[in-house]
């Protein structure tokens, strides 16, 4: 199964909302707040890289709060 992991930068104080917001979105399997140049990291998996990639830009980037993503496809 297709995975992948979304590193994502939140306005201040919106961490909380932006976590609750990603639990809702189908595929979406595991997230949280992290230290380092991003405020938050999200794992999805679905049963092809197409669902996943739309768990991203038809999901995630629809979260008001967020400012930017990276994300990366893990191989096996």
């Amino acid at each position: 199964m297709p995975i992948a992991y979304v590193m994502i930068n939140a306005e201040v104080g919106k961490i909380k909302q932006i976590l609750s917001e990603l639990k809702k979105i189908d595929g979406v399997i595991e997230a949280y707040t992290v230290a380092g140049p991003y405020d938050i990291i999200a794992k999805l998996r679905a049963e092809k890289f197409e669902k996943v990639a739309n768990g991203v830009t038809k999901g995630i980037h629809k979260i008001d709060g967020i400012k930017n993503t990276l994300t990366l496809f893990a191989f096996e």
